[in-house]
């Protein structure tokens, strides 16, 4: 589709003509296999727990951060971001806290609510490493990225048995189904273009602050459009993990700021410390 946009449609300089390069596709691999880590444990976790809990259980991708960087480019932590960590961690364990009191606790929803913490993580470390291999281009990487998921998924889905479910499956004929469908890969495709820019011009730290933001607001507006009542310290677990997470970033701003201002700091170093 993304080519022959590019090869019919009229000049778009931020829509190259896009080829299938099968050396560049295994290039990509590795960050496809992430992606497709990352979109089945969200949707897991979605469908054992509420909208409203989702902030909380997917609250953990900056403190993956931090281990990521110790353990892939052995990056230390300063006390303070650690302490930021510990807080995002406290609001965790509070929200796993209020919702088992609740008694909509669901054990499955928090362990893939973990596993989507970490490969988030791990989908905007590898999203910058992979950057160059596409020349910058993140036309090309969504491209690599989604052909390479949709080959990825066929194995999964028949390990899994989806292909009876979706055989038996009573709306495949649904035009409503179909158009819902339709427009969640347009959001999903436009939400993947958008992180890539995302990543590409500021940091994967920036990327994962965000979308801390943007799961403080899809809170407030789950439980508004449910009808929700929920407890003072459920409240109070969100607060934590979006306290912690800014408290993080503004640390980490910080000393990327020092950083910069630092004429004897190589450059490679300016570059980890935006991870």
């Amino acid at each position: 589709g993304l080519s022959l946009g590019a090869a019919c449609g009229p000049p778009c300089p931020g829509l190259p003509a896009l080829r299938l390069d099968p050396k560049v596709s295994r290039s990509v691999l590795p960050l496809s296999a992430i992606f497709i880590g990352m979109v089945t444990s969200n949707n897991l976790c979605l469908k054992h727990v509420g909208v409203a809990f989702y902030n909380v259980g997917r609250s953990l991708t900056t403190v993956f951060n931090v281990l990521l960087s110790y353990l892939l480019l052995k990056q230390t932590t300063s006390l303070y971001a650690l302490l930021a960590c510990g807080v995002i961690i406290g609001g965790f364990w509070l929200g796993v806290d209020q919702e088992g009191a609740e008694g909509t606790l669901s054990w499955p929803g928090v362990f893939f609510g973990i596993l989507a913490s970490l490969c988030v993580s791990l989908n905007a470390i590898y999203t910058k490493k992979v950057l160059p291999v596409v020349d910058g281009s993140i036309w090309r990487l969504t491209f690599y990225n989604n052909v390479n998921a949709c080959v990825l998924f066929l194995p999964l889905m028949m390990l899994l048995g989806e292909f009876r479910t979706l055989y038996h499956f009573d709306k495949l004929g649904n035009p409503s189904f179909w158009g819902v469908m339709t427009l969640g890969g347009v959001f999903g495709f436009a939400i993947g273009y958008v992180t890539g820019l995302q990543i590409k011009f500021t940091s994967p730290l920036t990327h994962n602050v965000s979308g801390t933001a943007k799961a403080c607001a899809q809170t407030v507006l789950a439980v508004i459009y449910f009808e929700e009542t929920k407890s003072f310290l459920w409240w109070t677990s969100n607060l934590m993990v979006l306290g912690g997470s800014f408290a993080y970033t503004w640390v980490k701003g910080l000393e990327m700021r020092k950083v910069q201002e630092d004429p004897n700091v190589k450059s490679s170093e300016r570059n980890e410390t935006g991870v």
